[in-house]
């Protein structure tokens, strides 16, 4: 068996590397760290999914025609999100929300989640920094 050539396993680790990198995207270069948008709305679907879960919700939000919004909302990594307690569970249709957070740069009607309160039982989701957070009001 003949093997590799090291120049040409060093290409190939080259673009795996690149094609990781590209994979895992920063959150300022898809969303506009710069803005603030809050929002308020009932959830229509929480996907619990791996690498960033993300919700649908139904907004009071409204288009210029006087149409209810749908906005997708990224969150932390799944890894960290389980670290601090939330499952599949802690988010559920029909919640009512209000969520605060960073608006997509491309993208209408998205955003990544910094700050998630639900008011009928307290609970409150916050990404700060790096980090995510959960607690419940008392």
């Amino acid at each position: 068996m003949k093997l590799m050539k090291p120049w040409i396993l060093l290409i190939a680790i080259g673009i795996g590397a690149v094609l990781a990198a590209q994979a895992h995207h920063s959150i300022s270069g898809v969303y506009d760290t710069g803005q603030q948008v809050t929002l308020e709305g009932t959830i229509s679907q929480f996907q619990y999914v791996q690498p960033h879960p993300y919700l649908l919700i139904e907004g009071k939000v409204k288009d210029s025609s006087g149409t209810a919004q749908s906005w997708r909302l990224e969150m932390d990594n799944l890894r960290e999100l389980a670290e601090v307690g939330m499952t599949d569970q802690t988010l559920k249709p029909g919640d009512r929300v209000l969520v605060s957070g960073n608006p997509g740069r491309n993208k209408p009607q998205t955003l990544y989640i910094r700050r998630l309160d639900r008011a009928a039982d307290g609970f409150w989701y916050a990404q700060v920094g790096s980090s995510p957070s959960v607690g419940t009001a008392r």
